[in-house]
């Protein structure tokens, strides 16, 4: 029975009201409070602009809150400072947020948000014990789970740490325990999940430096690993049929299957200062992995809507998004903006939700 409804597995997607801003953000920090969606900062490279063409990424503090999906989005506030790329998730009636970056290096700052009475409320939490971004998290219950990242803008290496934060614990209490890490490589821009009271983690990049310019480039990986919170330890389970970095994060649980959306699959990464607007965008698969039968599969094929002018107006166009969070609201999952193509943003908001054919 377990295969006869993964073969009906079938996701339809659904455009929400667009964030305002004419650009879009990546890296925003999003979540549930209190029924509503919150999407917070982010990064985008302002008017239009490219990396290439000598543009800038700037980042941003602005809140916004949609308190329905067919409602209209509210700027509610701002985030204490200019932050993007935390690990942001919804626990309880709050938007869990850990570590990010702006234009001054990475943070180790971490706090939840709140809405509560038409405004938002921030309470700190711990400190993560260094500076981070770009990793990934999952809550397990009550438990919070941070794999991986980056400690600095400029490390020539990606973090190898497991660390986990009681959330349910006293305020006073709280604290970060350093745990045991995967027995593959160092990882950022992974995808995390949960799933019957373990922990998983999936794909991601690595840093590796040339010898010869001292450069850094990306390593694409695809492998895959699950944390038993009961035993403490790690099980490497079957490879991905692909990278998946920078998907939309967390991935979610649909009959029996974790459900990764999308990502870069590093296919066009060597080209992208040849293609530039061109960019087709990034990889559009739904994959599944099979719990029970540790295999992976495709379910789906995200079917992108790219418009004529796509190259010069993509915002007009549709594309599955990367460097975004993925938010459970509403019987479905919200990718609030995030990267489309490299340098290119989107306001727009796809909820994915799963149905039967």
């Amino acid at each position: 029975m377990a295969q006869i409804l993964h073969a009906q597995t079938h996701f339809t997607i659904k455009n929400l009201p667009k964030i305002p801003d004419n650009d879009g953000f990546a890296g925003s920090l999003a979540g549930i409070s209190n029924g509503a969606l919150i999407v917070a900062g982010g990064s985008n490279f302002p008017n239009g602009g490219r990396p290439w063409n000598g543009s800038t990424k700037k980042w941003y503090y602005q809140i916004f809150v949609l308190e329905k999906p067919d409602g209209k989005w509210l700027k509610v506030g701002k985030l204490p400072r200019p932050l993007g790329y935390s690990v942001s998730l919804t626990w309880r009636d709050a938007v869990v947020c850990v570590g990010g970056s702006n234009e001054e290096g990475h943070f180790a700052e971490s706090f939840l948000m709140r809405w509560k009475d038409r405004q938002v409320v921030f309470e700190n939490l711990p400190g993560f014990p260094s500076t981070i971004a770009n990793a990934c998290g999952a809550l397990v219950g009550d438990i919070l789970y941070v794999a991986g990242g980056l400690e600095k803008p400029n490390a020539k290496e990606a973090l190898h740490t497991f660390y986990t934060l009681d959330l349910s614990a006293e305020p006073v209490k709280r604290s970060w325990k350093l745990l045991p890490s995967w027995s593959g490589e160092a990882r950022m821009l992974s995808v995390a999940a949960s799933y019957n009271g373990k922990f998983y983690l999936f794909s991601g990049t690595n840093l590796i430096e040339n010898t010869k310019d001292k450069s850094v480039q990306r390593v694409y990986l695809k492998d895959a690993y699950s944390y038993d919170p009961k035993t403490n330890q790690w099980a490497q389970l079957a490879n991905l049929p692909h990278s998946t970095v920078a998907a939309p994060n967390p991935a979610f649980v649909v009959d029996n299957q974790i459900v990764v959306v999308g990502g870069d699959s590093g296919e066009n990464a060597a080209n992208t200062l040849v293609l530039k607007d061109k960019h087709p965008g990034f990889n559009t698969k739904i994959i599944g992995y099979d719990i029970h039968t540790d295999q992976w599969k495709t379910i789906e094929h995200f079917q992108i809507d790219s418009k004529v002018n796509a190259e010069t107006h993509p915002n007009e166009s549709t594309y599955l998004p990367v460097t975004t969070p993925l938010v459970a609201w509403h019987g479905g999952y919200v990718m609030p903006g995030g990267e489309v193509r490299p340098g290119t943003r989107t306001p727009r908001v796809l909820m994915i939700k799963p149905s039967r054919k």
